[in-house]
């Protein structure tokens, strides 16, 4: 498709850096989760069940957000779409927040109708099952670590992972526990912890995801300075219609009009403008308006 921009999108996600490791990370944790509900419905372990039932959210979140890069990058931007599909991976993430909310919300629920009436667990098998479950676990966190940093799409899947990593760590206290004293309360209460574990996290997840839907500024762009610094190059007299959002994690996007003098360099603003709003703020993708007064007039007479 042709823009006139000159900027490709198929390489700039920061998801799609890590899709070979996000693969790798959805194989192991399918794996592991299989293993865990077999294990935790042969000995009803509530901590082992709700571990397995949010590993099962972590499957079926890796498998959306791999789903989500594939699409993003083979989806390229068309006349109808002509950002692409990014924003799959923003969605991705949200629908990552909603799993875990009401993973969360169940373990929760479930581990305190138990509380009064807790059945015998055997703890061997929960505890075997929760080291292999915690083995899958440090190596799907180790996978995606890196990714987390640059991609809210990424850092969805990973603090699934997380959190079921904290989780299986959970589970193996409550079983060495169980095995040891055989008290029956240590299994509910691991459900507890697991649920209080997942739910602040995911309040977090859904808020980054939602503050890029609504096209707020990114974090830590302050747009204020941003508009001053324009304000300050060489021939400009205004700076109007400035929008900073951002498309998908990695992916920050910038409008302006620039005013300019009569006797100002259309080309030579522009280029100080893309300059630095690359070199300062981190903002390749820009698209810049640079006009003489008189038609700043027709800015200032938009509605919107």
């Amino acid at each position: 498709m042709g823009h006139g921009h000159g900027h490709g999108h198929a390489d700039l996600s920061a998801s799609g850096a890590h899709q070979g490791r996000l693969a790798a990370a959805l194989v192991i944790s399918g794996a592991f989760m299989v293993l865990e509900f077999v294990v935790g419905f042969a000995t009803a372990s509530l901590a082992l069940l709700s571990d397995a039932a949010h590993m099962f959210t972590d499957v079926l979140g890796l498998g959306m957000a791999l789903a989500a890069v594939v699409l993003a990058r083979r989806s390229g931007p068309t006349y109808t779409r002509t950002f692409g599909l990014y924003r799959s991976e923003v969605l991705a993430a949200l629908a990552n927040a909603f799993l875990l909310f009401g993973v969360g919300g169940y373990v929760l629920y479930e581990a305190v109708d138990r509380i009064g009436d807790a059945p015998a667990v055997p703890g061997l098998p929960v505890l075997l099952a929760a080291t292999a479950g915690l083995v899958a676990n440090i190596v799907a966190f180790l996978l995606l670590r890196s990714g987390a940093k640059e991609s809210l799409n990424i850092r969805g899947a990973y603090l699934e992972v997380l959190a079921d990593l904290v989780g299986s760590v959970a589970v193996l206290i409550s079983a060495s526990i169980t095995l040891l004293t055989g008290w029956r309360y240590a299994d509910p209460i691991a459900g507890v912890a697991i649920g209080v574990w997942i739910l602040p996290r995911t309040a977090v997840l859904a808020a980054r995801s939602l503050r890029i839907l609504f096209q707020h500024a990114p974090r830590g762009v302050d747009v204020a300075a941003l508009e001053s610094d324009l304000a300050t190059l060489d021939s400009v007299e205004d700076v109007h219609d400035l929008h900073v959002w951002t498309l998908t994690s990695g992916m920050e996007v910038a409008s302006a009009h620039l005013t300019i003098g009569p006797h100002g360099d259309t080309s030579a603003v522009l280029a100080a403008a893309q300059d630095l709003l690359s070199a300062r703020y981190g903002i390749e993708h820009a698209t810049l308006q640079v006009e003489p007064r008189e038609h700043a007039q027709r800015c200032v007479e938009l509605s919107w």
